[in-house]
């Protein structure tokens, strides 16, 4: 069983031919919402995985409030602990350029408002061997609470460093696996442009230091990780991207499906990195998101 305990947003996109500089307009080229925030997203990805989910967290009393947890709850994700706070529920501003690439402002809005009491009930209903899931855009307290309440009860926890917080290097050493990218990997480690060598050798340091599972995803350049003391490398599917927007989200829901349903570290890895690119394929964070059947075909 994975609870993913994190942030609920709808995202509002606009699509244009390259991003803008700051300070400069272009032209618009379409414009969607769609289901988003990071914990949704990956909470959607590891039930479209095929585990059994639940998702943790807060929308408002607005327009979006019902919206922006229908695919969760068309999927069968378990959504009692969803709780409704007064005022706005979380929304993403996200630009998307003709290249893929894209740029994002988070308005927490709700996703403020949960709490360490909110952890706390989540880890009472949780069990010994289940996984926990959580991302950096709910309160560092309440992350807090749900990892060491977690730790104290043997459940497994997966921690995505993103959006990178000034907590994260804090709240990333209390999680058994902390998921990464190439610039978030780099601040959490206080070390700058370290290349592809460097980056593994201080992965290596850092897990021999930790024991911590440590995977860092690379973009088109695949995935890095040491697990159990073993390093481990996975090539990224090729493909040509039409919307970035929750790739990441999608390889960490599929992993922790992966892991959760009892798949070695090294095929996990791989299934999630087929997941993460095939999202790229689609417009929209959740929209996006492979069903296992998709994956199956081409992992």
């Amino acid at each position: 069983m994975i609870t993913v305990f994190g942030s609920i947003n709808m995202d509002l996109i606009a699509n244009t031919e390259r991003l803008p500089k700051p300070g400069e307009t272009v032209t618009g080229t379409g414009f969607a919402t769609a289901q988003g925030g990071k914990g949704a997203n990956q909470a959607l990805a590891a039930r479209r995985a095929g585990s059994k989910v639940a998702m943790a967290g807060a929308v408002g009393t607005d327009d979006f409030s019902t919206s922006a947890t229908q695919l969760l709850d068309d999927a069968g994700v378990d959504l009692s602990a969803v709780r409704t706070v007064d005022g706005a529920t979380g929304t993403a501003m996200i630009l998307v350029g003709g290249d893929g690439e894209n740029v994002i402002v988070i308005n927490a809005a709700a996703n403020g408002a949960v709490s360490a009491a909110d952890a706390e009930k989540v880890v009472a209903d949780m069990s010994a061997g289940d996984t926990l899931v959580l991302q950096l855009e709910i309160p560092a307290p309440a992350i807090r609470a749900a990892l060491v309440g977690a730790r104290e009860k043997g459940i497994r926890t997966v921690l995505n460093t993103a959006p990178l917080t000034a907590e994260a290097a804090e709240l990333g050493a209390l999680a058994d696996i902390v998921i990464a990218n190439e610039t978030e990997f780099e601040r959490l480690v206080g070390a700058d442009e370290l290349g592809s060598e460097g980056r593994i050798s201080m992965l290596k340091s850092r897990h021999d230091k930790t024991g911590q599972t440590i995977v860092i995803t690379l973009g088109a350049d695949g995935v890095v990780a040491m697990h159990e003391g073993n390093f481990h490398r996975i090539d990224a599917l090729k493909i040509d991207p039409v919307d970035t927007v929750g790739a990441g989200d999608t390889f960490c829901g599929y992993l922790a499906s992966g892991l959760d349903s009892g798949l070695s570290f090294e095929e996990a890895a791989h299934r999630a990195s087929v997941a993460g690119a095939l999202a790229c394929l689609k417009p929209g964070a959740q929209p996006s998101i492979p069903t296992k059947a998709d994956v199956d075909a081409r992992a």
